[in-house]
């Protein structure tokens, strides 16, 4: 086998990570699913050939996809993951003390169990909030009949089983299946890679239409193409950058005490700043 995890998102540009061996490799009926021990960088998750985590970074992007959203729900209770079978969101979600159920809808039971054997760090699969469904989260979503207070879209990049994900009668959808104060958050691709450019244009385009709210925000995250990586915020009201939801992230993020790792109330009124060539491709 190669010595080497390599995964090219431009031509022959891409990342190259060090592999000691391969822990885990699956072709199910969705996806192509492996687990990597590599030199640096822990335990690796790809699907298609793509990154979805490592043990040593997952956590900006869990982080960022689960907090910026929560924090800006006045009251979060229940909460809909579409994706996300890795279990780290979840984690992050049932940090949040007003959470009281979590729905986790992941078509592909290979990821979840190939997470809980070479990932157990990952997840908190033992939490009695959290409630696991292998369903097609796309069709799940059209059949809500309790609305959900947040929404998070974990899905991996826009081809395969995730592809509908990014679609506007999904994000419709979704809209329909939040109650009156609710909130989504989506991760939605690297800003540096031009192949993803319409899938970010066609996601804000149709947020912007749907919801009163939608805006953009950034992270950082190593082993993603090109290194920073964009995320959704949409809502039927609230405001990430309110006095309201600013104050309300001042307050509550003492409550974390040292769990969080890259989030925090800097962090969130500064990850809406876009540089101009991020606005120019939502714009």
């Amino acid at each position: 086998m190669s010595l080497t995890y390599d995964e090219f998102y431009n031509g022959r540009t891409g990342l190259t990570v060090g592999v000691n061996k391969i822990l885990f490799s699956e072709e199910t009926p969705y996806q192509k699913v492996e687990v990597y021990e590599t030199d640096t960088w822990g335990n690796l998750m790809t699907i298609d050939g793509m990154v979805m985590l490592s043990e040593r970074d997952e956590f900006v992007y869990h982080e960022m996809l689960s907090h910026v959203g929560l924090f800006a729900h006045p009251d979060p209770r229940r909460v809909l993951i579409i994706g996300g079978g890795d279990g780290g969101t979840a984690r992050e979600v049932m940090r949040h003390s007003s959470v009281q159920q979590v729905d986790m809808v992941e078509i592909d039971e290979a990821v979840v169990r190939a997470s809980k054997e070479f990932l157990p760090e990952v997840g908190d699969w033992n939490n009695p909030k959290l409630n696991v469904l292998f369903e097609d989260g796309i069709q799940f979503v059209k059949d809500i009949d309790d609305p959900y207070d947040v929404i998070i879209i974990d899905g991996s990049d826009p081809v395969g089983p995730a592809e509908g994900l990014f679609e506007s009668n999904f994000m419709q959808a979704c809209y329909d299946g939040l109650s009156e104060n609710g909130v989504l958050t989506a991760q939605t691709e690297s800003p540096w890679v031009s192949d993803y450019h319409p899938s970010m244009k066609k996601v804000f385009s149709a947020l912007e239409d749907i919801y009163e709210v939608s805006k953009m925000y950034l992270a950082y995250i190593p082993l993603y193409p090109a290194g920073m990586w964009s995320f959704s915020f949409a809502s039927k009201g609230a405001d990430p950058l309110s006095n309201e939801t600013l104050s309300r992230v001042e307050e509550r993020f003492n409550n974390f005490d040292t769990e969080l790792k890259y989030y925090n109330p800097e962090v969130h009124r500064g990850c809406f700043a876009l540089p101009n060539f991020v606005r120019d491709i939502i714009d």
